[in-house]
């Protein structure tokens, strides 16, 4: 029996991104607690202030990313919404 290919719509497909960018953001998320963590040793307990420096340029780094992860994901979702809305204006359109 030969495989049907499925295509997904574009919005399908958006959803299916917007789902990998929340698993993205939820590991930033943990990345970021782990960091913190080790920020915190470097400075208190190891005391090492220049390794603390850098632990806290990383902590940076990754915070703008789980920024701009979660606005694309806002983006993405609007998008999805604009794109669902459109199609039902024009199935309404079409039955009318």
């Amino acid at each position: 029996m030969a495989e049907e290919k499925t295509t997904k719509t574009k919005v399908e497909r958006l959803r299916g991104m917007i789902s990998q960018l929340k698993e993205m953001e939820h590991y930033s998320r943990s990345n970021i607690e782990k960091l913190g963590e080790f920020w915190l040793a470097l400075e208190e307990e190891i005391k090492h202030k220049d390794f603390a420096g850098r632990m806290s340029e990383l902590m940076a780094a990754q915070s703008a990313f789980e920024d701009l992860v979660k606005a694309i994901i806002e983006d993405y979702d609007m998008e999805c919404n604009r794109i669902q809305n459109e199609e039902i204006g024009k199935k309404g359109t079409e039955e009318a």
